[in-house]
């Protein structure tokens, strides 16, 4: 019976000490406390939601500094530092704050700027302190001592480094996202870049090029009379080659979204042989490349005479296309036409 009372005793006892540490978060000993902050951040927010137009706004101003306030003094009353750093962990929380009410967005909360910034941000608030002397009602500017200077600095400075890393990051992705076709070249020769996946064989872009571009072609030549296709083949010399038009055409409409649309460009290369012509349809990269000369992606279509009769019965002879079904890259520069 006796353990039976000890048991629920210490049942109560653990559930009032709970209880007391819960009140003494959420209660502020004070009105002039870091949870009178959090709560104000809390209304202020409860507020902007009922509101309208920059009311809203303002109020919402408001919330975010309140919260900001509230976190760093709760953070620096019994500061935990970073491994390795005389960095609050408060601070790391404080300045990832600051970076989402500067960089955010109602669309995107987290930007890549407020990941870019944060560093250097928290950097700057655990430095901040070191300016200053004195308690909250008495406080002023003062110099650091030489011995403290130059931790601030490292810590700032390295904090800075690592920001420009992470800039580099979201650079890097940014441009394979927008150059997609630079997956396919070498980094062999780079000192800071570090292929981690399967390199890409050939550039997706170019081959889309030439794969939308092929049944356009076969379309102006197949079946049509061979002296058509002719001139067709071997334009006029002020004139701009008909597959140079539709390549521009079938580069805006497919590569649109990428940036690297400017850096596409289509030509042929036309030869005879006994049997008619050889038409090398010709999508040429001029962007950055690890090969001096660049490289180019080729289709190559064989076109032939075809008998055939006329709508009236007369015999006349027409154009059969045959294309092939891949494209090859090949490194260097496409070879003048004669």
């Amino acid at each position: 019976m006796n353990t039976l009372f000890k048991d629920v005793f210490g049942v109560f006892k653990f559930a009032e000490g709970l209880y007391a540490g819960i009140r003494k978060i959420l209660v502020p000993p004070k009105a002039y406390s870091w949870q009178t902050f959090i709560y104000m951040s809390v209304f202020s927010w409860g507020l902007s939601y009922f509101a309208t137009g920059y009311i809203k706004d303002i109020i919402a101003f408001f919330g975010w500094l309140f919260l900001i306030a509230g976190t760093a003094w709760y953070t620096t009353e019994d500061p935990l530092r970073v491994p390795g750093t005389f960095m609050p962990v408060g601070a790391v929380i404080t300045g990832f704050l600051v970076s989402v009410f500067a960089f955010g967005n109602q669309q995107d909360v987290i930007t890549a700027r407020t990941i870019v910034f944060w560093p250097t941000l928290s950097a700057l608030i655990t430095a901040i302190p070191e300016f200053i002397e004195g308690n909250d009602t008495d406080a002023k500017a003062r110099i650091p001592k030489p011995q403290d200077r130059q931790r601030i600095i490292i810590l700032v400075a390295s904090s800075m480094l690592l920001s420009c890393w992470i800039q580099f990051h979201f650079v890097m992705d940014n441009w394979l996202q927008q150059y997609p076709s630079l997956q396919a070249d070498t980094f062999r020769r780079s000192t800071f870049v570090v292929r981690t996946e399967e390199p890409v064989k050939i550039p997706r872009n170019g081959a889309i090029i030439l794969e939308k571009l092929q049944p356009i072609v076969e379309e102006e030549i197949a079946k049509r009379p061979w002296s058509e296709v002719e001139k067709w083949l071997i334009p006029q010399k002020d004139r701009e080659h008909r597959v140079v038009t539709l390549g521009r055409e079938v580069i805006q409409k497919n590569l649109g979204k990428y940036e690297e649309r400017k850096l596409w460009r289509v030509e042929p290369r036309v030869d005879n042989n006994k049997s008619g012509y050889i038409l090398d349809l010709l999508s040429i990269w001029t962007g950055p490349s690890s090969n001096p000369r660049g490289y180019y992606l080729k289709k190559s279509c064989r076109i032939k005479q075809l008998p055939a009769t006329s709508d009236s019965g007369n015999k006349i002879t027409v154009a059969d296309i045959e294309c092939d079904v891949a494209s090859k890259l090949i490194p260097g520069s496409p070879l003048p036409q004669l």
